[in-house]
């Protein structure tokens, strides 16, 4: 199987808890198998590109798909939502009797990883408007139509969907768990492992990332909270700009890194992505996402699917710009 997700490879399963993970094969025959061990997360079936199969907390099963014309078909399954406190097993695809399991699709040319918090997620993206409890925001949140996929997609990359709802550069929303940000997490394959380390095979070497945190840093400040407004600002700045140098030394002087203004962090972004630039980084840009037109019917007001493919199209022409020759 192919996959440019944050896995750990286990030898005969893979482990992952990242959002929008996805594992792609290629099957000859009638049916097949999905092999996945996951009593959190909710998975799409794909199968020569349409959605077959929604699984809801499947726990450990192999589910088949039968029926299928006798023939070559490709295989994609996807992780729809973020579950950071439980970790998801694949164990791979199987044939039908008298089918087979072909060798696995070839790895696309173009790369992308998107860094962010719910909004990068797809948060109660497919969901409608209103409050959303628990339950139903895991049952409404797609990554797999998050405006980084449908990015990816028009754009014919492989991606990665690194987020985590909720938190923060600095701080995260409400003030809650002021003892870890994102910069916590970021480093792992295994979110709910501490000290895990993602180990990179070495196949991913994203041209293009995309940074969006901020929203959370800047929610309203609860009470008891230690930061003032120009504190916080001093912290995120500060904190952006290590980050940035951080995914510089780590993917090199060739990838486009994308800072993006979204409401109230805008400014300070803008302010962060000039002072790399002062330093010589031009390779670091400055995308704002304009809101204009965007219904936020997601959960608890967050972006809708219609959003996420009103970003996609704003965000792809400007992914062409760069000088990466897209």
């Amino acid at each position: 199987m192919h996959t440019a997700g944050r896995v750990k490879d286990c030898g005969t399963t893979w482990e992952f808890s990242w959002p929008g993970v996805y594992f792609e094969g290629r099957i000859r025959g009638t049916g097949l198998g999905v092999m996945i061990d996951c009593a959190a997360a909710d998975y799409d079936v794909q199968v020569d590109g349409a959605t077959v199969a929604t699984l809801v907390t499947p726990g450990d099963t192999t589910h088949w798909i039968d029926g299928l014309r006798d023939g070559e078909h490709t295989v994609r399954v996807v992780k729809r939502n973020d579950t950071p406190g439980n970790t998801s097993t694949f164990g791979g695809f199987v044939a039908s009797p008298g089918g087979a399991v072909l060798s696995k699709p070839t790895p696309r040319d173009r790369q992308i990883e998107f860094i962010g918090d719910s909004i990068t997620v797809g948060y109660g993206n497919v969901s409608g408007p209103g409050d959303c409890d628990p339950e139903h925001v895991k049952r409404n949140t797609n990554s797999d139509v998050s405006h980084g996929a449908l990015t990816a997609q028009q754009l014919d990359a492989d991606y990665q969907i690194n987020g985590f709802s909720g938190l923060g550069m600095v701080r995260n929303i409400a003030g809650i768990c002021p003892d870890v940000t994102y910069r916590t997490y970021y480093d792992r394959a295994l979110l709910n492992v501490d000290g895990d380390v993602w180990q990179n095979p070495g196949t991913w070497r994203p041209q293009v990332v995309v940074v969006n945190l901020g929203s959370n840093d800047f929610s309203d400040l609860a009470p008891g909270e230690p930061w003032t407004p120009d504190s916080l600002a001093v912290a995120y700045r500060t904190a952006y700009g290590e980050f940035l140098r951080k995914l510089r030394a780590r993917y090199g002087a060739d990838t486009a890194l994308v800072a993006v203004g979204f409401d109230r962090n805008a400014e300070h972004v803008r302010q962060v992505v000039a002072a790399r630039n002062d330093v010589g980084d031009s390779g670091v840009h400055y995308w704002f996402l304009d809101q204009s037109g965007l219904d936020f019917l997601g959960c608890d007001g967050h972006a809708s699917a219609r959003d996420d493919r009103a970003i996609a199209d704003r965000l792809v022409p400007f992914l062409r710009s760069l000088p990466t020759g897209w």
